[in-house]
């Protein structure tokens, strides 16, 4: 089976609120036939269209390759949450890369908020963008290491607009019973990320980007100059290949799908809830909780409800509806039997260590991917980060290149069935609240 085409029509964006919402761009053309192009990029989410975007500045002449539209996976299916640092906080970063890295790393991420702020500021993007995520927690010990790191931010790396909550500044922000405290990052932002997307896309057609939806590549020939890259219809020859497929790589790099494994996401969205979403949320900020499979949500303008939460780890989707709705009935018991007007799922990309892969897998191929949850600014970023590195500047690249990132266990038979052992191990540790 291939995760492009199994849980949703060839070509078209799934029923969610966000392409209920989104601006829409009319399809691009498929390929046909043979293109040749100084760059060809493999995917049209945050990190190929950024690419495309930047290279195209540069005077390359760019050609990306979407095997449905623009925006279609994970990119336009998110919480749509711009956080600050990478994905495992500065504690974990300090140990695993040592203090000097650690400081890059986080200057990256402080970085990539930046860059989403700039794009949607230098090109128009209608996206919503908000400021404010706060981080939840269930227990007192997880509430004092969210507050040891507030500190730790603050003292060691000088950003100051985070700050911590108790439990009554919790409840005030968010009154679920479940929440006993946190911090609140002004720094952080949310979005519509669709509309995101989709401005990107303006921006880099704009530029002089060619992109061609509903085109599946099948094979890319690795190790020839120029790179030649054969899809359903026809074939493009580049001196530069970016791969920005994610968790829709497939076969086509055995290195980065050793390394990037794809997962399931889901999200839903209630009707408006009026007067009644100050019992959700009283400030235009999006949250996202201590559990290891992360409960994420905001508010839409119109006072929905987007709750996100749940995993699966095969190809097909489960049931959303229920996926969904248990972990939202825990969090918010008064909305337990709610009507869904939009539920829909996604195939993110994660990696062991919850950090990206970012890496030269050919002398004249670049791939950055499993992001984990936080793409929205490290995929941006790391789009530009690989058009720089085209360009001869790899400062950036070298940093996030540098991650010791192990392979999957078991191979492609079974890191799959060994993932899904893991995470109903910590799926029964956030139940016991251990």
């Amino acid at each position: 089976m291939n995760l492009l085409f199994s849980n949703d029509r060839r070509g078209q964006y799934p029923q969610s609120w966000y392409a209920a919402t989104a601006h829409a761009l009319d399809p691009f053309p498929a390929l046909q036939g043979e293109a040749r192009a100084d760059v060809c990029i493999v995917g049209g989410g945050f990190t190929g269209l950024s690419a495309a975007l930047h290279l195209a500045k540069a005077g390359r002449d760019v050609v990306l390759l979407e095997a449905h539209r623009v925006g279609f996976g994970a990119s336009g299916r998110n919480g749509g949450q711009l956080g600050s640092g990478q994905r495992v906080d500065q504690f974990t970063l300090e140990k695993l890369v040592g203090a000097e890295d650690a400081r890059k790393l986080w200057d990256l991420g402080e970085d990539a908020k930046a860059l989403v702020k700039a794009l949607v500021a230098e090109h128009g993007i209608d996206c919503d963008l908000r400021p404010g995520v706060a981080h939840a927690a269930f227990t007192a010990r997880e509430v004092k290491h969210e507050h040891a790191y507030v500190a730790h931010l603050k003292d060691r790396y000088g950003y100051g607009q985070i700050e911590a909550l108790d439990r009554d500044a919790m409840q005030a922000l968010c009154p679920s019973p479940k929440y006993v405290g946190g911090a609140l990052d002004m720094g952080a932002a949310h979005l519509h990320p669709l509309n995101f997307a989709l401005g990107l896309a303006r921006a880099a057609v704009a530029a002089g980007v060619r992109i061609h939806e509903g085109t599946c590549v099948q094979q890319i020939g690795e190790g020839q100059s120029p790179v030649e890259i054969r899809t359903d219809a026809g074939k493009v020859r580049a001196e530069h290949v970016i791969l920005a497929a994610n968790g829709y790589l497939g076969g086509l790099n055995r290195k980065v799908a050793a390394r990037v494994m794809p997962i399931n996401n889901f999200i839903a969205a209630t009707p408006p809830l009026g007067e009644e979403a100050a019992r959700v949320l009283a400030r235009d900020v999006a949250v996202a909780d201590s559990k290891f499979v992360v409960n994420y949500f905001r508010l839409s303008p119109d006072k929905r409800l987007l709750f996100g939460g749940g995993e699966s780890y095969g190809y097909r989707f489960p049931d959303i509806d229920r996926t969904v709705r248990r972990p939202m009935a825990e969090i918010f018991p008064h909305l337990a039997d709610i009507p869904f007007d939009y539920t829909w799922g996604g195939t993110l990309a994660i990696t062991m260590r919850r950090l990206p892969y970012v890496a030269r897998v050919a002398p004249n191929v670049l791939s950055a991917s499993g992001y984990s949850g936080h793409g929205v600014g490290s995929a941006t970023q790391a789009g530009q980060i690989m058009a720089r590195a085209i360009e001869g500047e790899s400062d950036g690249f070298d940093v996030l290149s540098r991650i010791p990132t192990r392979p999957f266990p078991g191979g492609a038979a079974l890191r799959a069935p060994l993932l899904t052992l893991a995470m109903m191990w910590y799926a029964t540790r956030d139940r016991l609240g251990i």
